[in-house]
């Protein structure tokens, strides 16, 4: 994948890995559009990163996705990459009930919505003369961790959906790549720590970016990162390492 010269749209991109890539396209002279919910993350990322153009969306809205992909498509026509990257990560205890709300927040999040954007999207991109989908999934796709089943669910689904995406698109000018990251250093999983701002640990997201372009530029389709690369070599070793 070339990574200069680029229109990139970017869900979930002010914070945390999505904003690694905001980063790092904008430094490569690419125009950036990154969606998220927050306005006012969305000003400062406007103002931290010259170049970065800031669309105010919710992902998990059905008629919000089709105005997004409606609008960066009239506005911004040399579109050629999309990054689904917006993501939740919620615990669930299914000895008892779970919170049906919870359960359906994170499957629109981080399964419909991509599906149904990329969805939107694909028949724009097949007409630039090079374009990539990039999905972003997690070494949790390969061996879940018993405590967050469906988040590791809805990421196994989309590894699931890329291999089937990449067969579909095997002849227009769309690559479409998995990027599987390890435990990142982000603030993925807040809704459950007692302090919001409160990372998880993890891989610095320095290092995960720098190892994600070198995939994208390096065209390997399926790359996990890190520790993820071991989840998906060994899935039932993993697993019992961390279900222990």
């Amino acid at each position: 994948m070339q990574t200069t010269d680029n229109v990139v749209l970017i869900t979930g991109g002010t914070s945390g890995i999505g904003r690694a890539f905001a980063e790092q396209f904008a430094s490569r002279g690419n125009t950036v559009i990154v969606c998220g919910r927050r306005r006012d993350r969305l000003s400062q990322l406007e103002k931290q990163i010259p170049g970065v153009i800031g669309r105010a969306c919710d992902i998990t809205s059905v008629s919000q996705r089709e105005a997004l992909a409606s609008w960066v498509v009239t506005e911004h026509p040399q579109l050629n990459v999309l990054i689904n990257n917006a993501g939740i990560q919620l615990a669930g205890d299914f000895t008892g009930p779970v919170d049906p709300d919870d359960v359906q927040a994170e499957v629109e999040t981080n399964l419909v919505a991509p599906i149904h954007l990329t969805s939107l999207l694909t028949s724009h991109l097949a007409t630039q003369k090079r374009a990539a989908l990039i999905n972003i999934s997690s070494g949790l796709a390969f061996a879940p961790i018993s405590f967050m089943p469906v988040y590791c669910a809805t990421k196994a689904a989309i590894h699931s959906f890329t291999l089937s995406l990449r067969h579909q698109l095997r002849d227009s000018a769309i690559q479409v790549f998995e990027i599987a990251p390890p435990s990142v250093d982000t603030e993925l999983g807040h809704q459950r720590r007692a302090e919001k701002n409160q990372s998880h640990g993890g891989m610095p997201v320095s290092e995960f970016i720098a190892a994600a372009m070198q995939a994208l530029e390096n065209d390997i389709l399926e790359a996990p990162i890190g520790s993820a690369a071991g989840m998906h070599e060994h899935p039932d070793e993993a697993f019992s390492r961390m279900n222990r």
